[in-house]
């Protein structure tokens, strides 16, 4: 199911964990890896400098982004270097991409050619973001168009994954994708779901049991009243899961720009891994 990984990387305390998560993972499935490693355009062609050198009439720092250019690409070089020595320790097969560009974007493109995106919560650039996801992987959770996994700060070993399903299409896949991935790593998988009638609960819980009874899996399905969001997350945390499977973004964009979703609150509020399916 999983043979090539797409690992975001850069000099982040973040970059450890996705480091772990990329190394078990890739041993898990006997999947390759590519550390990508992107040159962010932004810090280099959007600096305040050349903007305001103009309008104070002082000459322009004509070589301002050539020599940013330069110490970004050979920090990139190193870090990418040094996930390259990691990976041979592990005995990971692995090959790097510097790319240069606006982050997101670029991580997106090169999603194409995997079958899982990894990057972290937050990156480098993490005390500039707001709340608890970082702006890179906010970003990317909207565009990617692969699976994808978002490690925290702290390496947990997989041994505890929830799946949020509402009955949805988008958490249909999110079923197979755990159902998949906890029958590969011999884990049980918890199927929960959030909704105020205890009958359309039990409905929806009834479709993922036929779903998952196929799999040689230990599955527990547990139904919680209340709000989706808040109940998916409060049960994260009461559980001490490890990782939470979820579709993207179920309601229209409309919705969400006014209201948010459950996949977005999940993603700012989860206490621990989350895999993002489409």
């Amino acid at each position: 199911m999983i043979k090539k990984l797409l690992v975001g990387v850069d000099s982040s305390t973040h970059s450890r964990s996705v480091q772990s998560y990329a190394f078990s993972l890739a041993k898990r499935f006997h999947a390759a890896i590519i550390g990508l490693h992107v040159v962010d355009i932004v810090s280099i062609e959007g600096s305040y400098l050349h903007d305001i050198s103009g309008s104070l009439g002082l000459e322009p720092y004509l070589d301002f982004s050539s020599k940013m250019r330069e110490v970004l690409t050979a920090r990139g070089k190193s870090v990418l270097e040094e996930f390259a020595t990691a990976a041979a320790r592990d005995g990971v097969e692995v090959e790097t991409q510097l790319d240069m560009g606006i982050v997101p974007n670029q991580i997106s493109d090169r999603a194409r050619n995997a079958d899982l995106v990894i990057i972290g919560h937050r990156g480098v650039n993490e005390k500039f973001s707001t709340g608890l996801l970082g702006h890179t992987a906010e970003a990317v959770a909207r565009r990617c168009p692969r699976p994808l996994f978002i490690a925290p700060l702290q390496y947990r070993e997989i041994e505890r994954p929830v799946l949020a399903y509402d009955g949805s299409d988008r958490a249909a896949k999110a079923m197979h994708a755990a159902a998949e991935i906890c029958t590969e790593l011999a884990v049980p998988l918890t199927i929960l779901t959030v909704a105020r009638d205890p009958r359309l609960g039990q409905k929806v819980l009834d479709e993922a049991r036929k779903y998952v009874d196929t799999y040689k899996i230990r599955t527990e399905f547990q139904h919680m009243g209340g709000y989706a969001p808040e109940g998916i997350v409060n049960f994260l945390r009461g559980t001490r899961a490890d990782l939470v499977f979820i579709g993207a973004y179920g309601h229209s964009r409309i919705v969400e720009m006014v209201l948010g979703s459950t996949t977005e609150y999940v993603l700012r509020n989860a206490p621990c891994a989350v895999f993002l399916t489409r």
